[in-house]
């Protein structure tokens, strides 16, 4: 057999060598894309250091944010903001978004209150009946998004005025001062001192269902698929994965984390309210974009919600010692949700 010519040989070196300089030029990163890349390994890195930033410089600005009472108060005012958006990050995982959050859990609270002076059953159960209608109205929400194929975006739209037509016509628009409620439904606002900064068992009860949540998120099955459903929900399909069935499961979930947070809204501020928690909407969708997770599904940690919620609660707080209106306040929410979503799209082009 004849061996190549030199010429024959000199193409073949050539053509072999072509991938090789492709893939040295498409490792060549610059300072900035190293940077989007690492963002988008570990989503929560940013939120973190957007929290520091932000507690400095409050502190520096007026020296009483530091304060332990300050402190206290910032911690609290988290654990309402902290719980629903626990349930919203499940949701956007799915590529899905609640706006019935705040609607939900205000009418769950509501009914647990209720159901303890109106009905006089025993405050257990009217506990137990806050949580069954928070299931049952994400349940709702599932089943409307899977079975008529309608966006997450228009069904929670319509639920939240639908919950909120069913809070006043329930309470009659009044408000149940906690003074007339039992013990355990206002537990939650109860405190204890550690280290000169008092926290709620409604605070502890959030880091419990953070707890929670991030195991089955990252440890279970259910939690993968979430991730993968989100990712891409026809792929998810081919695998194997029953995507309505994880959507309504995911929905439901939701409704239950939100009766939680009613619980500990009635708790924080000892009374149960149809006109309570005005902007956990926006503020709860706020901590989880910020916390890192995507709009667009499928990437995001619960942790970075809870570094979310922080930061939300800081920026009002630190906002507020500074003398500013409520008014820039929601402004500048506002702002940190658009700076955020424009980081998000950023770093999704970043190669995985």
């Amino acid at each position: 057999m004849s061996q190549p010519s030199t010429r024959e040989r000199g193409v073949s070196d050539t053509v072999g060598a072509q991938p090789d300089l492709a893939r040295e030029f498409l490792a060549r990163r610059t300072p900035l894309s190293a940077v989007r890349s690492t963002l988008h390994r570990y989503p929560a890195i940013s939120p973190g250091v957007v929290l520091l930033l932000a507690v400095v410089v409050f502190g520096l600005i007026n020296g009483r944010f530091w304060a332990p009472a300050n402190l206290s108060l910032i911690t609290q005012q988290v654990a309402v903001i902290g719980t629903l958006g626990v349930a919203q990050t499940l949701v956007i995982l799915t590529a899905g978004i609640d706006l019935s959050v705040g609607a939900i859990m205000v009418f769950s609270s509501i009914v647990m209150s209720q159901a303890a002076i109106a009905r006089g059953v025993p405050p257990w159960l009217g506990l137990v009946g806050g949580l069954v209608v928070g299931l049952l109205a994400g349940a709702l929400n599932g089943v409307l998004v899977t079975r008529l194929k309608l966006p997450p975006f228009i069904v929670t739209l319509g639920t939240l005025s639908v919950f909120t037509a069913l809070t006043l016509l329930v309470s009659n628009g009044a408000t149940i001062q906690g003074s007339q409620l039992p013990n355990l439904l206002t537990w939650t606002g109860d405190t204890f001192r550690v280290g000169g900064v008092d926290f709620s068992y409604g605070v502890v009860l959030m880091i419990l269902l953070y707890i929670v949540v991030a195991f089955i998120l990252g440890r279970t099955a259910w939690g993968r698929h979430v991730y993968a459903v989100g990712d891409d929900k026809e792929a998810a399909r081919l695998t194997g994965i029953r995507v309505n069935s994880l959507l309504i499961s995911v929905y439901i979930a939701a409704g239950g984390i939100l009766a939680l947070g009613a619980w500990v809204q009635i708790g924080r501020s000892f009374a149960a309210s149809p006109n309570a928690a005005a902007d956990v909407n926006l503020d709860s969708i706020t901590a989880v974009v910020i916390g890192g997770t995507s709009l667009f599904g499928g990437r995001g940690t619960i942790w970075g919600t809870l570094l979310g919620a922080l930061i939300v609660g800081v920026f009002r707080n630190g906002l507020a010692l500074a003398g500013l209106d409520v008014l820039y306040q929601t402004l500048a929410v506002g702002v940190l949700v658009i700076v955020a979503v424009a980081i998000d799209q950023w770093i999704r082009k970043a190669r995985k």
